[in-house]
């Protein structure tokens, strides 16, 4: 049975097969010449004396470099306001946290996690709404910490960067559901209490991660433009009415003192009428005070001037007869 001849396609295929393989032995074989080579001079070199000598020297030194190398690698310090939590390739995370001062690992086999306990800040800006649908744009601010004691918790459940992933979320759920609450006048006039609400309700959800809240405060607090001209145009409709109000309590006051000034009057007017039919000598004696008045008046000007007893009211003479000739009623 007679062979169906190859394609050109499928002999050349071939050749390149087999000039891989001869390619590939004569590569293997020039290692295995390498390899050869560096053992012989490693025989060589522990053969002799002076070879014993220079490989015991390497192996000396490769030795104390190792120790020096795991010296350095094996002792670490923990700074103030931190902790360390140490994470082992064959038990894993070690629930003991290392405190402040110098530590020992054993290098490669160990690693060493630092964590930050001291209190730091972070800021939220939020834009929510109130109860009455206005659009609030508030900013809080909270210091917080981690719990020390849950520090190996908080690396295997969260990791080193809990604040990015516990914080936005806990602090923006909290801000939201707690100022819907609240009307918008309310977020103005009552801002110390919404934000003793808001810190009792983050710092229990914060308990939930292991999580201390020191402080939470409101630090910015803005409405919508057109809330706030509301606002203002409410305010300047509540001082006109307190102004005019003011002004209606200042005119009843000006007629009751008219009126109170009047009735004095018409009191007065009563009585020195009174007093002149009982006495026609209480008129004799208001002209002497008028006359009185006039002469010190004129006195301290500096120009002279000539009065007669009737300008005086002084002619007291023409009205004697008069006076003798009233006598009062018994």
């Amino acid at each position: 049975m007679r062979r169906p001849p190859r394609s050109p396609l499928s002999s050349s295929s071939a050749a390149s097969d087999v000039y891989k393989r001869q390619v590939s032995t004569q590569s293997t074989g020039h290692e295995r010449i390498v390899m050869e080579r560096i053992l012989a001079a490693l025989r060589g070199s522990g053969s002799g004396d002076n070879g014993g000598k220079v490989f015991g020297g390497l192996v000396s030194l490769a030795a104390a470099g190792g120790l020096v190398w795991g010296g350095s690698n094996a002792l670490y310090t923990v700074e103030g306001g931190h902790r360390v939590v140490i994470y082992d390739r064959f038990n894993g995370v070690d629930p003991q946290v290392k405190g402040e001062g110098l530590h020992f690992l054993v290098p490669w086999l160990q690693r060493a996690n630092k964590f930050d306990i001291r209190t730091r800040p972070y800021e939220l800006t939020s834009l929510t709404g109130s109860r009455d649908l206005q659009m609030v744009n508030m900013r809080l601010r909270v210091l917080y910490a981690p719990v020390p004691s849950a520090l190996p918790t908080i690396f295997q459940d969260i990791g080193r960067d809990f604040p990015e992933k516990v914080l936005p979320s806990i602090v923006n759920e909290i801000l939201k559901s707690t100022v819907a609450q609240y009307n918008a006048s309310q977020l103005i006039t009552q801002r110390e209490q919404i934000s003793a609400h808001i810190k009792r309700s983050l710092m229990q959800r914060a308990q939930d991660f292991d999580i201390n809240l020191e402080d939470v405060s409101i630090t910015h607090l803005a409405f919508s433009d057109a809330y706030s001209n509301a606002v203002e145009s409410k305010q300047v409709a509540q001082q006109e009415a307190e102004r005019a109000k003011y002004v209606k309590d200042r005119a009843e006051q000006e007629k009751r003192s008219t009126i109170i000034r009047s009735q004095g009057e018409a009191e007065a007017i009563k009585l020195i009428g009174e007093a002149m039919q009982k006495n026609p000598g209480y008129l004799q004696l208001r002209r002497i005070d008028a006359a009185r008045d006039i002469s010190a008046t004129i006195a301290k000007s500096q120009n002279s001037v000539m009065l007669d007893a009737d300008t005086l009211l002084l002619n007291l003479g023409s009205h004697s007869t008069d006076i003798g000739a009233v006598t009062p009623s018994n």
